[in-house]
């Protein structure tokens, strides 16, 4: 069983073009400076409009992790353990992603790598190394 395509909307299309080419986007508002860990249309800080996407350096630090041993679908069963961690980046935003590589450990750096899926990648965490 294939996993589920990725679905860009218009407010994360620019997220998932830019995983496409391997790198990493997040939105920020340019009247306030917040990032958005959610794209939207409007800034969620100062509701401005003046919203823009920037290049991530794709680098951040492990917040939590944890293991899956039981799939919650079908297509992710052959994937069966596999971790899912909470990663802050170093802009700002926070990403919850599969990981891969040596085990990771809370506070630990990682960066951002990606996996294809279908025509499209989805990002993925990957132990820095030094």
């Amino acid at each position: 069983m294939e996993k589920p395509p990725i679905r860009p909307t218009a407010d994360t299309r620019p997220f998932w073009d830019g995983c496409r080419n391997r790198i990493l986007r997040y939105q920020a508002c340019e009247d306030c400076g917040a990032v958005q860990r959610i794209p939207r249309g409007v800034c969620a800080n100062c509701h401005g409009l003046r919203l823009s996407w920037r290049d991530s350096a794709g680098q951040g630090t492990v917040l939590s992790h944890t293991t899956v041993h039981r799939a919650p679908t079908a297509a992710f069963k052959a994937d069966t353990p596999y971790v899912i961690a909470l990663v802050d980046l170093d802009e700002g935003f926070r990403l919850m992603i599969n990981a891969r590589g040596a085990p990771l450990a809370i506070g630990q750096r990682v960066r951002i790598g990606f996996e294809p899926r279908g025509d499209q990648a989805v990002p993925i965490a990957e132990p820095e190394t030094p």
